[in-house]
């Protein structure tokens, strides 16, 4: 249906979608292109395109592991990029040229006395380059007012029209694949010996399982031979507790019996005691009896009748008043 065909109030509204969808494809398109300008922008910041830089050089013998884009390191953190790999001269000593920018300020911690390592970045081969800031040395860039005014080339300042970049010599380590071949060839060299431990070890494992097997069949013939001897010595620590328990009762029973004995010679010791104390003229008696006995029986010897009785003892010789009779030498 042709739009003249269209009634007038269908055609102002048709007009006014038309306006509508034009209005917001100008406002997505510039939408779309302030966003592009500020991903632009922020990814121009973000690596540094607005900010001076200067840049630096270096020969090595593989670029193995670097990429131009690689991040160039100091003190932990990016400072520039890889910018060129080319291969060097045929007879040139060093293999490849590589070219960094480094971004201001960090160029002005580079001094003549800063070391440029090729360290290792992974597990896989890749290595990066590690700038170590120097002290002691000199700056290898002169600004004035915020302008690059000098390269230090030679020991000498040289204006950057005149000196495209400052050289820094690498301490390259060795390539992760050189690493490996080495250790593979070390393994194989060492791989004869290997084997030689392996034939070895496995002897001893064959010995130690012998050994094993003979201990086992040592232990199960001893094993009656422990019983028994368990079983005689339950019996004797049994016998032996017998012995003890009848020993106990023999002990128990003669200690009652001697008990009972100091009992009665304590009554005994007691009463006798008591009557030395209830007559303590007692001794005084006795002393006197054995006396009278003794005067009775001295008479009974000197009375004529009994005196035959009484044979009295010959005379003891006095061997100190005995004359000598015999003859001197």
């Amino acid at each position: 249906m042709a739009l003249q065909d269209l009634t007038p109030q269908l055609r102002t509204r048709l007009k006014r979608v038309e306006r509508l969808v034009t209005l917001f494809v100008v406002v997505a398109t510039i939408l779309l292109v302030a966003g592009f300008a500020y991903y632009l922008y922020h990814t121009a910041e973000r690596k540094g395109w607005f900010t001076p830089k200067v840049t630096y050089y270096t020969m090595l013998m593989t670029a193995e592991g670097l990429a131009v884009g690689d991040p160039v390191v100091m003190m932990g953190f990016s400072v520039g990029e890889v910018t060129r790999i080319e291969a060097e001269a045929p007879y040139s000593y060093y293999g490849v040229y590589i070219e960094f920018a480094i971004r201001r300020p960090y160029y002005g911690y580079i001094w003549t006395d800063s070391k440029l390592k090729i360290a290792s970045a992974g597990f896989l081969g890749a290595r990066r380059l590690e700038i170590v800031k120097g002290f002691a040395g000199k700056p290898t860039v002169r600004e004035q007012h915020d302008q690059v005014t000098g390269l230090l080339v030679d020991n000498d300042y040289i204006s950057p029209a005149k000196a495209k970049a400052i050289y820094l010599k690498a301490n390259e380590d060795t390539a992760l694949t050189e690493r490996a071949e080495k250790l593979l060839t070390q393994v194989e060299a060492a791989l004869p010996n290997i084997l030689s431990l392996t034939n070895r070890l496995n002897t001893v494992l064959d010995n130690a399982s012998a050994l094993t097997s003979n201990a086992n069949v040592l232990v199960t013939d001893a094993r009656p031979v422990v019983t028994n001897l368990t079983g005689q010595l339950d019996r004797t620590f049994a016998n032996v507790n017998v012995t003890i328990t009848n020993a106990n009762s023999q002990l128990t029973l003669l200690a009652g019996n001697l008990n009972a004995t100091l009992l009665n010679l304590a009554n005994i010791t007691s009463n006798l005691n008591v009557q030395v104390q209830s007559n303590d003229q007692i001794l005084s008696e006795i002393s006197d009896l054995v006396r009278e006995t003794d005067d009775m029986l001295q008479g009974l010897k000197r009375h004529w009748l009994l005196k035959g009785a009484f044979p009295e003892p010959p005379p003891q010789p006095n061997l100190l008043l005995q004359p000598s009779t015999g003859t001197s030498p």
